[in-house]
């Protein structure tokens, strides 16, 4: 029996009652009826799903999500999705600047750190925190400074935390062979696919009939696919991001912001502008809030004369000033400058985050990702290191920071070789026609959608 995860409504049901308690609705008397009928908890690993149940329980799945969506949330006043509330929640948001130039050396350096960071951290992607510190400890590899290896790993550590069985093949050291195809990159291709098409003008309309058109609906994930299920059926932006959708402020929206950010160098208004217009497509509050707070970043590292603090500041500027991502960002910047072991930081967003939050959602991967740049200083194999052995969305997490940090490097040749010659200038995609494309062609593409008019 096909059965497809993320869009059954016992599925989501109790990812929905977590999200509620997360942005101030009080679920328990919904959720007191769900346990009462026998339904199934939210699964703890994205993409795993409970039996099948019988027709009457989803039902009731169906009419508690809608009850769900009706509950008041404290706190909608300081998490506005609106345009204009959001802007205005912003005290300090960005002037718009004119456009600075981008080199394309800089920006295939972002793609190859895209690339390396996302390839870094598959393997260990839906691993827990010790079962990826074991993994490295055993290969001689903590702290993290290469790739995951299974040489020299015992087997009985492997069976205890295998490695992510689609990734292993493609993703370690001993199997690396160009970047194989990953949502991680997919995402990108098609915002630069949207861009060539339709400008920077483009609707969150145009953004779900490049879906329809380009993605397949199986390379989708989380608020993702429920997105594109809600466009099959009918469902119109932006409701398609509302409609029994509890991973709108899951990380799916922050990696589909870095040719937003590429593509608009010195000026992080626009760049945040244009995040949000593809991110309300499928997400919510915190969840666009982090795809606009990494396109703002990357538009200040494209104009190549600041540095890492300086860029994450300037991104902090787009984050509604009272929203949970925002304190997520502050409390994870304090920390990296409080510890001079990054375990020890890793440690305390783990303790915060690891009881309330699913390992995909956006406000402990964002605060992650800004944690590990702060603290390695915007250096490009301190970065995605960070990023990947602290665990959660490893691969999204190691994307996110290797762009950040290679665009702040400035060319291919300021990244380590390590980290360039297995990627062979290649990499896997369904997306139109870029398969095997090099990240220099990448590069020279973007570079065109960069300096348009």
């Amino acid at each position: 029996m096909i059965r497809l995860t993320w869009v059954q409504p016992e599925d989501l049901l109790g990812h929905e009652i977590r999200q509620a308690r997360l942005d101030g609705r009080e679920p328990a008397r919904i959720e007191a009826r769900w346990k009462a009928a026998g339904g199934p908890d939210a699964p703890e690993r994205a993409g795993a799903s409970p039996e099948p149940v019988s027709r009457s329980l989803r039902l009731l799945a169906e009419d508690l999500l809608d009850e769900l969506a009706d509950l008041p949330s404290a706190l909608k006043a300081d998490e506005p999705t609106e345009w204009t509330a959001l802007t205005a929640a912003c005290p300090d948001w960005p002037a718009p600047q004119r456009r600075t130039g981008v080199s394309p050396a800089a920006l295939e350096a972002a793609w190859l750190g895209r690339a390396a960071g996302c390839l870094l951290g598959k393997p260990v992607e839906k691993l827990p925190l010790n079962g990826i510190r074991a993994l490295a400890e055993a290969a001689g590899n903590r702290p993290l400074t290469t790739w995951f290896t299974a040489e020299g790993v015992p087997a009985e550590l492997l069976a205890r935390h295998p490695w992510n069985r689609r990734s292993a093949a493609t993703s370690l050291a001993e199997n690396i062979d160009g970047m194989p195809e990953d949502d991680d990159l997919n995402y990108p291709l098609l915002n630069l696919l949207l861009l060539r098409r339709h400008g920077r003008a483009f609707t969150t309309d145009q953004v779900a009939a490049l879906w329809l058109d380009e993605l397949p609906p199986g390379r989708t994930f989380t608020a993702e696919r429920v997105a594109f299920r809600n466009l099959l059926g009918g469902v119109e932006p932006p409701r398609t991001a509302r409609y029994r959708n509890p991973f709108r402020e899951w990380i799916g929206a922050l990696i589909r912001a870095d040719v937003h950010g590429w593509t608009n160098p010195g000026d992080p208004a626009a760049a945040a502008e244009q995040a949000y217009r593809d991110a309300v497509l499928t997400h919510t509050a915190n969840g666009v809030y982090a795809s606009m707070f990494i396109a703002a970043t990357l538009a200040a590292a494209a104009t190549g004369t600041i540095d890492v603090h300086a860029c994450l500041r300037t991104g902090r500027t787009v984050v509604p000033a009272r929203s949970r991502l925002a304190e997520a960002i502050d409390h994870a910047i304090q920390l990296a400058h409080e510890h001079d072991d990054f375990d020890d930081v890793v440690d305390a967003l783990h303790a915060r985050y690891d009881a309330t939050h699913h390992w995909v959602h956006a406000i402990p991967n964002t605060a992650l990702i800004t944690a590990a740049l702060t603290h390695a200083d915007g250096d490009f194999s301190g970065s995605i290191c960070r990023a990947v052995s602290g665990g959660w969305d490893t691969d999204s997490n190691g994307a996110t920071a290797g762009s950040v940090a290679g665009l702040l490097a400035g060319s291919p040749e300021a990244l380590p070789e390590r980290w360039r010659a297995p990627l062979k200038n290649r990499l896997a995609t369904t997306v139109a026609d870029f398969d095997g494309t090099g990240f220099d062609t990448l590069a020279h593409l973007t570079h065109l959608e960069a300096t348009r008019p």
